[in-house]
C-alpha cells in the first residue's frame, strides 16, 4: 500500500466557473479519485488549510506528494517549503503537476528559476515516449494527443536524470514535458500536461502516466545517510 497526499492550490475552482465545470471536487479530488482505484492509499490537502494541510505528522506518513499549484506559489509558507524539501531528502516521493514548475519546492530541489516559454491556444499537443523501457512510460501508448496550454523550451531546469516524454505542439514548440530526479533518498518526477480549464486530468493515458509516477516514486527502504565527521573503520597507522 502506497499513502499519497495529492496537494493543490484549489483557487481556480472556487473562482472559476468554466475550472469548477471541468473539476466539481477540485483538481485534487480528480486525481485522488483515479489513484484511489489502485493499491494507493489517498488524502488531499489544499493551500487554505492550517499548516496548508502539510503538518509533520502528514508528511510522516506520505509516501508520495503530488503537487498542482499555479496562482499562488508565494502564499505557500516557507516553513512548510522546508519541511517538504526534508522529507524528499529523507525519501518521500515527489510528483510535480503542470505549474508546480514554478512552486517553492520545485524551485529549491531544482535550485534554478524553472522558468519557460507559454500560451494559451487551445492548440494540440502531442506527447512522445521518449524512454519506452522506463516504468513510468508502462502501459501508454507510443503517443498521446491532448489539447493544452504550450510549454515550450528552453525549461530552465538542470539536465534531467531521465527524460521520458517530449511534447510537441501545433505551433511548433517543443517541451521536455516528463522527466525525472533525485535528491537525497527522494525520487521526484515532474509532468507537463494539466491546465486547470482543460479536462486533462479526466484522459485515461494520462491517470496511467501519474499512478506510474507514483509507483516509481514510491521510497526505498533505507535511511539517509548520516554525513559529518566520521570514525575509521580500520587502524590508521600511518607513515612508518
Amino acid at each position: 500500500m502506497i499513502n499519497v497526499t495529492v496537494w493543490n492550490e484549489y483557487r481556480h475552482e472556487l473562482k472559476d466557473d468554466k475550472v469548477r465545470d471541468v473539476y466539481p471536487e477540485g483538481i485534487h479530488g480528480q486525481i485522488a479519485s483515479f489513484l484511489s482505484e489502485e493499491n494507493i492509499k489517498v488524502k488531499t490537502a489544499t493551500l487554505d488549510e492550517p499548516e496548508h494541510g502539510l503538518t509533520q505528522e502528514v508528511l510522516d506518513n506520505t509516501d508520495v506528494l503530488i503537487w498542482w499549484g499555479h496562482l499562488a506559489h508565494d502564499e505557500v509558507e516557507d516553513d512548510v517549503v522546508n519541511r517538504v524539501h526534508e522529507r524528499v531528502l529523507d525519501g518521500m516521493g515527489l510528483v510535480v503537476l503542470h505549474s508546480a514548475h514554478m512552486s517553492k519546492i520545485f524551485m529549491k530541489l531544482m535550485g534554478t528559476s524553472c522558468d519557460l516559454k507559454w500560451r494559451e491556444a487551445e492548440e494540440k499537443e502531442r506527447l512522445w515516449v521518449v524512454n519506452p523501457s522506463h516504468p513510468i512510460a508502462e502501459g501508454v501508448d507510443e503517443t498521446i494527443e491532448l489539447v493544452e496550454e504550450m510549454y515550450g523550451e528552453h525549461f530552465d531546469v538542470p539536465t534531467p536524470d531521465e527524460l521520458i516524454f517530449i511534447g510537441w505542439y501545433e505551433g511548433g514548440n517543443v517541451f521536455r514535458s516528463g522527466m525525472t530526479y533525485r535528491r537525497g533518498n527522494g525520487k521526484i518526477f515532474y509532468f507537463q500536461p494539466g491546465h486547470e480549464t482543460y479536462p486533462t486530468y479526466h484522459h485515461k493515458q494520462i491517470q496511467k502516466v501519474i499512478k506510474n509516477g507514483v509507483e516509481w516514486c514510491n521510497p526505498t527502504p533505507r535511511s539517509r545517510p548520516v554525513y559529518g565527521n566520521s570514525d575509521p573503520l580500520e587502524e590508521i597507522k600511518g607513515f612508518e
